[in-house]
């Protein structure tokens, strides 16, 4: 048997694949199987795929399959089913130049001899010499899989990155283009350039809809209701299928349509594209494969792939893929080839390192800017599904299963019902095998017992709770495009929130600028609009060092940019198409101060006008730009002042990297300090830098020259502070959030100190409390990796070491014994992104206890905040992310509820979008999230007692050969059931956040305990009332003569004595009108013991369309007992019993309910609920805990009671975040000291690297 390989290894699709061919007498066999078993089998195997390939087919390697089998290796396990197909190709490799191995005539200079032949007798004889080779390859979730031999495994082609190109071969093998055979050749294996979303017809839509095991399930019910004569019933369920059918058929259609069509607004332009002998030709976007070189209009365009940019610049707007409304500026991929000699840094070329260069599939250029008459160039880089946009429409025509216990218990408890009907199966067979009842009774009958237990409303049911939720949510604001993520929401415990747009306002504002002169840093200044400045470096680089562009005639780019710019007063001023076409080496973009900024010279008399225009003006060209990246933390630009020989570089960006990069002897030695002092009061400071070039430079170089080779040697300059505001609502929303025991924290690319501080201001970390900084250092020169611990709010003053980029002690502090944390402290960690790359790889074990108090996670990556959301869920959090969307894609994805605070409706980005753009939508959606929960719970209990009350009696019914009339079923399950279901799901959320989270699955204490207790209270009065009946004096065996109520008029009994010739069920009986009226009850009694408000829901009694129809049931059916009808009697045949009876039965229904209520309010919330939440409180270390109310002495006494018995399960903390806390509260290790190292141990030779155990590390102290 073959070893199973592995495809997409380590990527979030991985899957495990087995081969496997057809086997003859295996079908034949499961021919046969599916003709006996009526059609049942074939659906059993479509249903599920790994028993149909394994019934049908023999197992093979790999590489001969003709079938392959599929599992994703996640923990859904779920399997696919691929058929294996061939191609014929003239070789294996895509990225093979078969021009080259042809006839010698062709292509000697990039033109092809001119031919009389028609092109494809042309391409065939070009080809002769060539055997075609058979490609084996398979089609899964819209990516095409090839066999590749070197690799004996089947593999993915993504596009040019699969050459490992580096930046300069971009440019050198690569931007020249395609001839057309080339095109045609790669086409074959990267398929045709667009995203299809191909729209379903509805008859494939039906098919898959009413193929649903639970559809197939009513079917079968209607057949067998049909069978024994309940038309009515059957007919009434049909009607409810079809309608269930026809509403999901439209939602599901509706989702295709719209994703197909904000698709499809673009997938097809016309392109102009550049072929391999310099002609350029209009194109579809559709012909396109990666490697084609195309043109950029200038007037812009919507781009139909990933493309790198080769030459000149772009401004896109990225809205559709980040939610980022500012427009970005795309520079070209630099050339280190034609930079300085002997430089390094020709890295690989990589879409995620070199997004500043990369334009987008789906993104809209507005406008492209080029030089000296040379176009603006871009690679195809990737097309179709491999795109950026194409693994984000995958990721919705494909998503991943919401993993939920409530879904996973659902289907337990349905086995559980199932199993119930199992015993009630057997036991009417055996009862109609005792009674002699004929064979085709005892079928239908037994059978109808299994179609009883198991409610055919129950997924109608489930949803309806989810719908009006969802409905809720849309009218303040909240969108949702996987409404199966609500009912997760109201499990949330932690949230983490981006910074900068989220907690604070998306603009900053300047607050004052900082410069240095000789060294040292000058009083710092509010505005930089001065006489004084304006011919000073630091103005110039305020004023140039952007990437601000004119749009229409408004400047715009990043919000930070534009207010640096705007405190200048400076006038940006581009170039037009037409002058850049004319000039060679055109500025781009110029800079130049107000005329009233300007001292004024003097003009002597001989002086020419021009000359003199020329040495009044003063104005700075921006010749290259090297773009922010958040990797490098900076941007620098070159320029030229107008009538000066040697250029200029300007850096702003990061303090600590600006000052990474300046000559030591420009950096005041007071720097450090002075950058601690701004970033604890939580300001933004960007640090500024300057360098005259050589004069060596010209122009040309520039353009080519590396990024590290200018920003090198600078000249510190000085600070500007810019001040983030918090949003008003932010400290609010935080502290209901705490109040609830929800942990919040923060994860920005911010500064770490700057985080800090606005987590100190927003409450998120109170006053009181410490903040341990976790610094760590990756292994160098033979040295293990190791944590620093520092308390943050005891800076050292030692200057020399504060810099922190000298060697280990730098972070730990001098600090004195009383300064340590008191046990009873709180603390929380704070790190940066650096730190959290070396302790995810060097310190796994310590990672979970670290984010069990990391509250500031700062200089986060995009990648870093989706793996700490995903460290957060390994230790059993659902964590919910909140953030702009710009750069939390991932983690809003991967988090169980993401909010992106978005303009769009819905941002492709999260699974919620709120319009609101502050924070107060969270504890919204966590307060809907518990509503739509408990509800979910409500209706299933309500569903399985209801399922189990009718089982009772028709049970008991059975047992003297009777059963539920055709019209009792319809009023219970229509008027009752259906009215009780879809309006028992309309209470809204309670209006606040309670410190307690309702449960996360249906097998839970309380839950059993509530459903096994009002099921035994039903079974009792139920059995009560069957058996009290028979002892009546009246009591005798029922026949259309009986007259119990004493009113024999003779044309009664004729008029039944018609109807009991049809009676051959023996329905009209006094067990079945008592039972009949008993159960009615029941159901409304259920109802609203189920129907629980606070203190996730509103009561009860504020849901009025519920309180409406259950009180009119009540008054029906009380009428209809008190005050027979004839009418109504015959038409729900149920007999006439004597009034002293029907108040018997008022009695037995009034004990019934108090005893039901008693139940359920009494004994479970006060007893039960209190034991179970006390268990599931967050540690305590999350939040102060609300104060308890007082509570009656019964309830204490009750919970020390349950307490009592329970007290060996209490122990035992269910989620895991709560035994590390209980392991750490009793480590006198934890919380770190502020003098401690902590090392990695190097793993023992029999133990991989990657993966230290429990215990791989240890606290060394300082010296």
């Amino acid at each position: 048997m073959e070893d199973l390989k592995t495809v997409n290894k380590g990527l979030e699709d991985e899957m495990e694949i087995s081969g496997y061919r057809p086997c003859r007498w295996k079908l034949a066999l499961v021919g046969v199987g599916v003709v006996c078993s009526g059609g049942f089998l074939l659906l059993l195997l479509y249903w599920m795929p790994e028993w149909c390939v394994r019934a049908t087919c023999t197992r093979t390697t790999v590489k001969e399959a003709e079938m392959v089998l599929l599992r994703s290796t996640d923990e859904f396990k779920r399997w696919f089913l691929a058929k294996v197909r061939v191609m014929l190709a003239p070789s294996r490799n895509p990225f093979d130049n078969l021009d080259s191995q042809t006839t010698s005539t062709a292509m000697a200079n990039g033109h092809t001899p001119h031919n009389t032949q028609s092109p494809s007798q042309e391409f065939i004889q070009k080809y002769a010499e060539y055997q075609p080779v058979q490609i084996r390859y398979f089609t899964l979730h819209s990516t095409k899989y090839y066999w590749s031999d070197t690799a004996q495994n089947f593999e993915v082609f993504t596009g040019l990155e699969d050459l490992e190109v580096t930046c300069s071969t971009v440019h050198s093998m690569h931007s020249t283009g395609l001839s057309r055979n080339q095109q045609e050749y790669r086409r074959l294996f990267f398929g045709v350039n667009e995203i299809a979303v191909k729209v379903p017809s509805v008859f494939k839509l039906l098919i898959k809809e009413v193929l649903n095991p639970f559809y197939i399930f009513q079917l079968f019910s209607v057949i067998l209701w049909s069978a024994d004569e309940y038309y009515y019933y059957a007919a009434a369920i049909v009607f409810m299928s079809v309608i269930s059918i026809a509403t999901s058929l439209y939602t599901i259609k509706k989702q295709y349509v719209m994703l197909h069509d904000m698709v499809a607004a673009h997938s097809i332009v016309r392109v102009s594209v550049i072929r391999a002998n310099n002609d350029i030709e209009e194109a579809m976007s559709t012909d396109l494969v990666p490697g084609d070189v195309m043109v950029i209009p200038s007037n812009g365009t919507i781009m139909p792939c990933d493309a790198v940019l080769v030459s000149g610049t772009c401004i896109v707007n990225e809205s559709m893929l980040t939610g980022e409304s500012v427009p970005v500026t795309k520079t070209n991929l630099p050339n280190p080839r034609l930079g300085e000699k002997g430089e390094e840094g020709d890295d690989l070329y990589c879409m995620e390192e070199h997004k500043r260069h990369t334009l987008f599939c789906g993104t809209h250029v507005i406008q492209t800017r080029f030089y000296s008459g040379e176009l603006v160039k871009a690679v195809v880089v990737r097309t179709g599904f491999s795109t950026a946009k194409g693994q984000l429409v995958r990721s919705i025509l494909y998503p991943k299963p919401t993993d939920f216990k409530l879904y996973r218990d659902a289907y337990l408890f349905l086995l559980c019902l199932v199993a119930v009907a199992g015993v009630g199966f057997i036991y009417s067979i055996i009862l109609s095998i005792m009674n002699k009842v004929p064979a085709k009774t005892i079928i239908i009958e037994s059978l109808d017992i299994i179609t009883i237990t198991v409610p055919p409303a129950l997924p109608a049911a489930m949803t309806a709770g989810i719908v009006y939720a969802q409905r809720r949510l849309k009218r303040i604001g909240i969108f949702c495009i996987s409404p199966q993520r609500i009912n997760i929401c109201g499990q949330l415990n932690l949230i983490c929130f981006d910074k900068t747009g989220t907690l604070t306002e998306d603009g900053l504002d300047l607050w004052g600028i900082q410069r240095v002169e000789n060294r040292s840093f000058l009083l710092s200044e509010e505005n930089a609009y001065k006489e004084s400045l304006v011919k000073s470096q630091f103005v110039a680089c305020m004023a140039a060092c952007h990437s601000l562009t004119k749009i229409e005639g408004q400047i715009s780019g990043d919000p930070l940019d534009l207010k640096m710019f705007e405190a200048t007063g400076w006038i940006l001023e581009e170039a037009t198409e037409e002058e850049t076409s004319l000039h060679n080496r055109i500025m781009p973009t110029v800079v130049r101060p107000p005329k009233q900024l300007l001292p004024e010279p003097i003009m002597s008399p001989d002086q020419d006008m021009e000359l003199y225009e020329l040495s009044v003006g003063y104005e700075i060209g921006i010749v290259r730009q090297f773009p922010f990246s958040s990797a490098l933390q900076r941007m620098s630009v070159v320029t030229r002042t107008l009538g000066e020989k040697r250029m200029d570089a300007f850096l702003k960006g990061a303090p600590e990297v600006v000052a990474s990069l300046c000559k030591k002897d420009s950096v005041p030695e007071d720097f450090p300090e002075v950058l601690e002092d701004y970033t604890k009061q939580g300001f933004r400071v960007i640090a500024l830098a300057h360098r005259r070039l050589e004069s060596k430079l010209s122009w040309h170089k520039v353009q080519n020259v590396n990024r590290d080779h200018i920003e090198a040697n600078m000249e510190f300059l000085g600070l500007i502070i810019m001040q983030n505001k918090l949003k008003p609502e932010t400290p609010a929303v935080l502290e209901d959030l705490r109040r609830a025991h929800i942990r919040t924290v923060m994860v920005t690319g911010d500064n770490m100190l700057t985080a800090i501080s606005v987590a100190r201001d927003c409450g998120m970390i109170p006053p009181e409390d410490r903040v341990i900084i976790a610094d760590a250092l990756p292994p160098k020169d033979g040295q293990a990796a190791k944590i620093d611990w520092r308390y943050a709010d005891n800076p050292t003053k030692n200057s020399s070491k504060a810099t922190r980029l000298e060697e280990v002690e730098i972070s730990l502090e001098d600090v004195t014994q009383g300064d340590e944390l008191k046990p009873q402290e709180r603390y929380h960690f704070a790190m940066s992104g650096k730190a959290f790359a070396v302790i995810t790889e060097h310190f796994q074990d310590l990672m979970q206890k670290l984010v069990l108090h990391g509250t500031v996670f700062a200089r986060m990556a995009p990648d870093q905040k989706t793996q700490l959301v995903e460290a957060l869920q390994s230790v059993d959090y659902f964590v919910g992310m909140c953030g702009d969307g710009a750069n939390d894609c991932g983690a809003l994805k991967r988090a169980h509820g993401g909010i992106s605070l978005s303009e769009l409706e819905a941002s492709v980005a999260s699974p919620f979008t709120s319009r609101t753009p502050n924070i107060s939508c969270v504890p919204n959606l966590i307060r809907e999230g518990r509503a739509a929960l408990i509800t979910s719970f409500c209706v299933f209990k309500f569903m399985a007692l209801y399922s189990i009350i009718q089982y009772i009696s028709v049970t008991l019914l059975y047992s003297i050969l009777s059963n539920l009339g055709d019209f009792q079923f319809l009023f219970i399950d229509i008027a009752i059931i259906l009215l009780i279901v879809f309006t028992m799901s309309l209470n809204p959320a309670w209006k606040e956040l309670v410190p307690r989270r309702p449960p996360s699955g249906l097998i839970s204490g309380p839950l059993l305990f509530s459903v096994l207790t009002q099921i035994l209270v039903c079974l009792g009065f139920q059995t009560l009332a069957f058996l009290w009946v028979r002892q009546q004096s009246w009591y005798e065996m029922w026949t259309p003569l009986s007259d119990a109520c004493n009113q024999s008029s003779s044309g009664n009994i004729s008029g039944e004595l018609n109807q009991t010739e049809l009676d051959d069920h023996n329905i009209q009986n006094y067990e079945n009108t008592t039972l009949f009226y008993i159960s009615s009850f029941q159901y409304l009694i259920v109802a609203i013991v189920f129907s629980k408000g606070k203190p996730f829901r509103q009561p009860s009694y504020k849901n009025w369309p519920f309180v409406l129809s259950a009180c009119s049931l009540y008054a029906f059916l009380c009428f209809i007992l008190l005050y027979p009808i004839s009418a109504i009697d015959t038409f729900l045949e149920i007999v006439c019993v004597p009034f002293q009876w029907r108040l018997t039965v008022l009695l037995i229904v009034f004990i019934n309910a108090v005893v039901c209520i008693v139940m359920e309010t009494f004994v479970l919330d006060v007893v039960l609920w209190k034991l179970v939440f006390s268990r599931d409180k967050q540690g305590s270390y999350a939040a102060n805990p609300a104060t308890p109310k007082p509570q009656g002495s019964i309830e204490e006494w009750g919970g020390k009671c349950v307490s009592w018995i329970c007290c060996r399960r209490s122990k035992v903390p269910k989620a895991r975040y709560m035994h590390l806390a209980q392991e750490l509260s009793v480590d006198p290790d934890w919380p770190p000291k502020p003098k401690t190292t902590t090392e990695a141990k190097p793993p023992p030779p029999d133990q991989s690297p990657l993966r230290p155990e429990n215990g791989s590390y240890q606290i060394i102290a300082a010296s």
